[in-house]
């Protein structure tokens, strides 16, 4: 059975099919069907392919897993700094980059860098983990998919393919919280937070330190750590400067 999610929020702005295990942007008349293992160009040339993944045992399997169904893996990124650079260099047809390297920087950052020299560019996320946060920050930046490292190889092609043919590609799971994501819209964290949350999201935003904050409300460092962990995901900001300009921003602190 198959179903169309239609959102008007600008990071989910498309018409999307899924169906079953595997969910594929609506094709226009002629194109390849879905799950076509024909994975080249309209000029039979291989779609090229670059990766970027911190795990080179990863990165290898996925590697082989592209160019196994005919596409042309040009390069492997290590970092965040290599992928924006090896991208500027070799300019893939597609860039499918990892979140969360061993490093200050993420793939969220390779991607900022890239699409801003490269605004056409077509990015795939590939991640561990599938928070919503990081769900919507991915399109908000304007990537073409996100799929789970746990993903059928099949379905990092597929996504590969629409992302190259200008589409966005989401597994079903990923689409309905998508939807629901676009429907409960910038909600503001007093209506999303309970009295405690809102309470060390304040602290939070003027710079405290889970140590300090737990000092401060006489509560263990853990305790904290977990509430502001939980703070974070039910309000899809993790790096401090947007934290504070979200609280900023509600009138919670002084600017």
């Amino acid at each position: 059975m198959c179903g169309i999610i239609l959102s008007a929020a600008p990071w989910f702005a498309a018409e999307t099919t899924y169906c079953c295990h595997s969910t594929v942007a609506r094709s226009a008349p002629g194109a390849a069907a879905p799950g076509e293992s024909t994975l080249h160009t309209e000029h039979n040339k291989p779609i090229r392919v670059l990766l970027a993944d911190d795990h080179p045992i990863v990165m290898t399997g996925f590697a082989m897993s592209l160019s196994g169904v005919g596409m042309d893996v040009v390069g492997q990124a290590r970092t965040p700094e290599e992928a924006a650079g090896m991208y500027a260099e070799l300019k893939p047809d597609v860039m499918v980059l990892d979140i969360r390297f061993g490093t200050e920087l993420t793939g969220l950052d390779a991607a900022r860098d890239i699409l801003k020299k490269f605004p056409s560019a077509n990015v795939v996320f590939l991640s561990q983990f599938d928070q919503d946060s990081l769900i919507k920050e991915t399109y908000r930046l304007g990537a073409r998919a996100f799929v789970t490292k746990d993903c059928d190889p099949a379905d990092l092609a597929t996504a590969v393919r629409h992302a190259h043919e200008g589409k966005l590609y989401f597994l079903p799971h990923i689409a309905e919280r998508l939807a629901n994501l676009s429907v409960r819209g910038d909600e503001s964290p007093q209506s999303q937070l309970d009295q405690r949350g809102l309470e060390i999201f304040k602290l939070m935003a003027e710079g405290l330190t889970n140590a300090e904050i737990a000092e401060k409300l006489n509560l263990s460092t853990k305790t904290i750590s977990n509430i502001s962990q939980s703070v974070k995901e039910k309000l899809g900001v993790h790096r401090q400067a947007y934290i504070t300009k979200l609280a900023v921003k509600h009138g919670l602190i002084e600017p």
